[in-house]
């Protein structure tokens, strides 16, 4: 059964909980294929993933900021969305999208995902998310960390966006 692209909008929420049971590696290839196929800045598909299923490493990265990403320990997988500043001005915009086509796919198989912000967020100790990030996984200097996306089966029930809360006020017709 196909979901229509109107009905997969209204179902893709965030969660938090998953289950312990693990992600088939198919569908983590679809999710990565997602995000590859995904529409760039002049084409220039500039931005990395780092797919994380190891549990230290995940815990650890849960730890990268000070509120928000701690669920990410229990997810049994990440995937962590990079770009290189000083070679992509929209690196920002370029994960995104591709951060966003991964979440749509993976509501599409099932599966749930929550985007964790990374760009700009730290430690109390003025210790930066990305410096976290970097020592855990290798990274490179010259990527900055976009988000983390935590996927996993749900474990938790979520209903859909309600149709009736769209902010239909905020747009507007040729002019403001």
């Amino acid at each position: 059964m196909t979901m229509e692209f109107k009905d997969l909008v209204q179902m893709r929420r965030s969660h938090r909980k998953f289950t312990d049971e693990e992600i088939d590696g198919e569908d983590v290839k679809l999710i990565l294929r997602a995000a590859l196929m995904s529409p760039t800045s002049k084409g220039q598909r500039g931005w990395e993933f780092v797919v994380v299923d190891d549990k230290m490493d995940l815990e650890k990265l849960s730890d990268a900021k000070d509120l928000g990403g701690q669920f990410l320990k229990n997810a049994p997988l990440a995937i962590v969305v990079l770009g290189d500043p000083m070679q992509n001005d929209c690196w920002v915009e370029d994960g995104s999208i591709a951060a966003i086509s991964m979440q749509y796919q993976a509501e599409a198989l099932g599966l749930g995902s929550c985007w964790i912000q990374m760009r700009g967020r730290g430690l109390t100790d003025g210790t930066s998310a990305d410096t976290v990030i970097q020592g855990v996984l290798g990274i490179p200097e010259n990527l900055s960390c976009l988000c983390i996306l935590a996927l996993g089966h749900k474990a938790d029930e979520r209903k859909p966006q309600n149709e009736d809360k769209l902010k239909w006020e905020n747009v507007h017709l040729d002019k403001y």
